[in-house]
């Protein structure tokens, strides 16, 4: 059972509304914050006022009879502030003045605490109305009066209006934060859905790829820049498979033209064998022909069981010295009777040694000048360079001739490809030689490569040591 992986669109949609939802998050605690801030400063200027007030007042008074007329003062300035509180206290906690709702904490009062500036402190006190919130502070503040300490001065106010604007405004905050995030998702999945519709496209595109229609291209300008190296990637990942895919059917063709022939062959010598009683003679050259088409077919086998295996990484050649020049100076030993009929000149220059297969290599090399020997005219040349490139050696055989065009130098390495058009000539062999030859380069980690030009073709091989 197979498991896909999670939607793109579902994964980018809680991504965008997660990052949406932290964002106005931390947007809603800092404007709260500032909100309560801001209330906390107009609560503390009002009461540092009056802590001013009730200062300026103590340093006016030169006797202890003036303090007669504090309250009236103090109550005159408190007259228009409803829900503020005031408590004035002198020596051994003698309560000077206070208004009727003046409950304070006893840590608000206690002398010892009493820090400048005044340190803010909340409390929840009952009342009428039932639990109420304040907020307060307390001072001592110095007096006309010579040797008389400092009043115990503690203002407070009734902060219940501030609680429920705030808890309403949280409330409404956080409404708001959590529609904006819903809200946010659903635009990211409309934005995120429209923005990956390229790879609906891309997909639409590639469903319609089949093996009659490789020919298909993704439309590049119609593509997003981020998807364009995807894109791109993709139509070169298409051209080298109708590459592959039209290379396998000319093999596949190839291949049952080559196989045809023989068995065509075989199998018309032997019916014509059996037309009428045949003396021995006869017979026996019948055998003797159809020998001549198994061998055919038993070394295309061979060279074809040969690639599958290069091609599958199953050939490990032997590492041994190989002189080059002595490989050639043999293999133009064994033509000598093949270019002397077309008298054709020999030729090698330089030398090199490079570690591989003997066997492996010499068959390369036989393949490589055969092929140029069949091919040069009449009275033309073969020459053979061997030049040490660094840690390995470069083999060139050139000779004389016309040039192969160049619509056939890219597939000159394939199997059963021939760049003369006629298949029809069996003893130029089944095709295979220059693939086998490719095969055996890059078993030993080399390249092989051709160039035409109008004074011949050449192959050039790079080993390494």
């Amino acid at each position: 059972m197979s498991h896909r992986g999670q939607s793109i669109t579902l994964r980018l949609t809680l991504l965008f509304a997660a990052v949406s939802t932290t964002v106005l998050l931390a947007l809603g605690f800092l404007i709260g914050n500032a909100v309560e801030q801001h209330f906390v400063e107009q609560d503390m200027e009002l009461m540092t006022g009056k802590l001013h007030l009730v200062g300026h007042l103590l340093e006016k008074m030169q006797t202890t009879a003036e303090f007669d007329a504090l309250p009236a003062q103090l109550g005159d300035s408190l007259i228009g502030h409803h829900g503020l509180a005031m408590l004035v206290r002198g020596p051994g906690d003698r309560t000077l003045f206070a208004t009727a709702d003046a409950v304070f904490p006893p840590v608000l009062l206690a002398r010892g605490t009493i820090r400048n500036p005044p340190r803010v402190q909340v409390w929840q006190q009952d009342g009428t109305q039932g639990s109420q919130p304040w907020r307060g502070i307390a001072s001592l503040l110095p007096t006309g009066v010579a040797d008389l300490p400092p009043l115990l001065v503690a203002v407070a106010v009734d902060i219940t209006h501030h609680e429920h604007f705030m808890t309403s405004f949280r409330r409404t905050l956080w409404l708001f934060v959590t529609i904006a995030a819903a809200l946010a998702g659903l635009l990211g999945w409309a934005a995120v859905r429209r923005g990956l519709a390229p790879l609906q496209a891309i997909r639409q595109g590639a469903a319609g790829v089949t093996a009659s229609r490789l020919d298909y291209r993704l439309a590049l300008d119609s593509v997003p820049v981020e998807l364009a190296e995807l894109a791109e990637t993709l139509n070169d990942m298409l051209a080298r498979l109708e590459d592959s895919f039209q290379r396998l059917k000319d093999f596949s063709s190839d291949l049952a033209h080559e196989l045809r022939t023989p068995i065509s062959n075989l199998m018309t010598e032997t019916q014509v064998a059996l037309t009428r009683t045949r003396s021995v003679d006869e017979y026996r050259e019948v055998l003797a022909s159809n020998t001549e088409e198994y061998e055919r077919l038993a070394r295309m086998i061979g060279d074809m069981l040969f690639l599958a295996q290069a091609d599958n990484g199953l050939i490990v050649p032997n590492r041994e010295p190989v002189d080059l020049a002595a490989q050639v100076r043999e293999l133009f030993d064994f033509f000598d009777a093949l270019a002397e009929e077309k008298a054709l000149h020999l030729s090698l220059e330089g030398a090199g040694q490079v570690s591989g297969d003997k066997l492996m290599l010499r068959r390369a090399l036989a393949n490589l000048l055969s092929n140029a020997i069949r091919h040069a005219p009449t009275g033309g040349s073969v020459r053979v360079r061997i030049e040490t490139a660094g840690n390995g050696a470069n083999v060139t055989i050139e000779n004389t001739g016309e040039p192969i065009p160049q619509e056939h130098l890219s597939r000159i390495f394939d199997r059963f490809y021939r760049a003369d058009p006629s298949r029809h000539r069996s003893t130029e062999g089944a095709g295979l030689g220059l693939a086998i030859t490719r095969s055996i380069i890059r078993t030993h980690g080399g390249e092989i490569s051709v160039r035409s030009g109008v004074d011949g073709v050449c192959f050039e091989v790079r080993l390494a040591c």
